[in-house]
């Protein structure tokens, strides 16, 4: 008789939306279906189908687990990470640029390239897409608060500044992991990026146009 312990439902979810990552990872979004999820995760065949009954439902629920293991482990860095500038010492790095550096190698890198190839499917799912933009308040948060405190000064700044330093350096972090989730480590640790974060931030501040960088140029 076998007496192994079946996985509740949850950790069974859990299970196989980790296997859907791993698949979206590796073959990409045309790679990703319940019958290979199953083969993936050893489970009958089947099984997919039956906790997830579409492929929309399967994104969906990927999707949710992208945000909570990125939570999981925003977390985790946040409790091991020193407070910046701390002691006489060496300046520590941002808990924003150890974030992102570490989402350059794995286990954060398949869910990196992961997250890309839902991107792409969200920009015809709304609900899919309105998923992944939740998952990713955790991280705006941190980096519009880290950033400031990054600046000189930078809790004095006007809002619709730190909106244009936010805006900009964000996308130049969106840029770079797409990078790394192609293989391309141009930056290998968090003190280099906190370095040209801080540069890209000096030029935007010498501008004579800051706060009206970014956002709705009509307005």
């Amino acid at each position: 008789m076998d007496k192994r312990r079946k996985p509740n439902p949850a950790e069974r979810r859990r299970e196989l939306c980790d296997a859907a990552i791993q698949l979206l990872a590796d073959d990409g979004a045309k790679g990703l279906s319940h019958l290979k999820v199953d083969r993936k995760s050893g489970v009958p065949d089947g099984t997919t189908s039956f906790y997830f009954r579409t492929r929309s439902a399967l994104l969906l629920a990927v999707a949710e687990r992208l945000a909570e293991l990125d939570l999981a482990n925003l977390q985790s860095v946040a409790d091991n990470a020193r407070p910046t500038g701390a002691g006489r010492g060496r300046r520590s790095p941002s808990l924003l640029s150890q974030v992102v550096i570490q989402s350059g190698c794995e286990p954060e890198l398949s869910r990196t390239r992961a997250r890309y190839e839902l991107t792409m499917q969200a920009a015809r799912d709304p609900a899919l897409a309105a998923t992944l933009a939740h998952g990713t308040e955790a991280f705006t948060k941190l980096h519009r608060e880290i950033l400031v405190q990054l600046m000189p000064r930078g809790t004095e700044l006007e809002s619709a500044v730190v909106d244009d330093l936010s805006n900009i350096t964000l996308t130049f972090i969106n840029g770079l992991l797409l990078r790394f989730a192609h293989g391309d480590r141009i930056i290998d640790s968090a003190e280099q990026l906190d370095k040209i974060l801080a540069a890209i931030a000096s030029g935007i501040l010498k501008s004579p146009s800051k706060g009206q960088l970014t956002g709705n140029s009509d307005q």
